[in-house]
């Protein structure tokens, strides 16, 4: 499927630049409004834009490069489809980013972290009382890029956040795998807390515990039968 006005995109109301229109594809996906497996046309996205093709090329490069996008010879570039085995591995990865990062907060200052990480759990509290899934996806990012930023690692926070991109659109899925957006809630206040008790064997072991719970939602989502 070829990109059309649905998107809803505005033009640029600033000088554009690769990393602005990057930022308005990225948000783009990641919320959705651009589907997996759906071709990206260069002159629909420049004409929206109002920009030249060149920046805009270089801004789907650095999507292809983030792993939002990819690129097919003599196709085109299409917005990526996260397979079972891409769903196992970004998660995978992300245990062994958050491991690293609560180990060195534990050994450093976990009080300091807790107290930073109040913030996104109080959001997921608003956002699943008032049953906003899509709140609650965007917190718990939030609670997870703090947990990492806390270990004051600024390559282990970029490959998080290469990481989150891919998450956000497994999100949309993982939303309708809870029946009750509280669950969310209870599993970052549980690991709040011990991080601010610095109890690190609980803490890695939830950490494991709340990345393979999501792939096994995730994937017994995508294995019920379409109607």
């Amino acid at each position: 499927m070829t990109l059309s006005h649905e998107a809803g995109f505005e033009p640029l109301s600033r000088p554009s630049t690769p990393e602005l229109i990057a930022e308005r594809l990225r948000e783009a996906i990641t919320r959705g409004r651009l589907s997996p497996g759906q071709q990206l046309g260069e002159a629909g996205l420049a004409g929206q834009f109002e920009v030249s093709r060149g920046p805009l090329r270089e801004a789907m490069q650095r999507l292809v490069a983030e792993g939002l996008l990819r690129s097919e010879r003599n196709r085109g570039i299409f917005v990526v489809e996260l397979s079972d085995d891409d769903v196992r591995d970004v998660y995978q990865a992300r245990k062994a980013i958050e491991r690293a990062a609560v180990i060195d907060v534990l050994r450093g200052d976990p009080a300091a972290a807790a107290a930073r990480l109040r913030g996104p759990v109080e959001a997921l509290r608003a956002a699943a009382a008032r049953g906003d899934g899509s709140a609650v996806a965007d917190a718990d990012q939030a609670f997870h890029e703090v947990l990492v930023d806390c270990a004051g690692s600024p390559r282990l926070l970029r490959a998080m956040r290469t990481l989150l991109s891919e998450t956000r659109i497994l999100l949309g899925e993982l939303e309708e795998a809870y029946p009750d957006l509280r669950e969310q809630v209870t599993e970052h206040v549980v690991l709040r807390k011990a991080i601010a008790a610095a109890d690190e064997a609980a803490a890695v072991r939830l950490i494991d515990e709340h990345m393979d719970d999501a792939v096994r939602r995730l994937l017994a989502r995508r294995a019920q039968p379409v109607l």
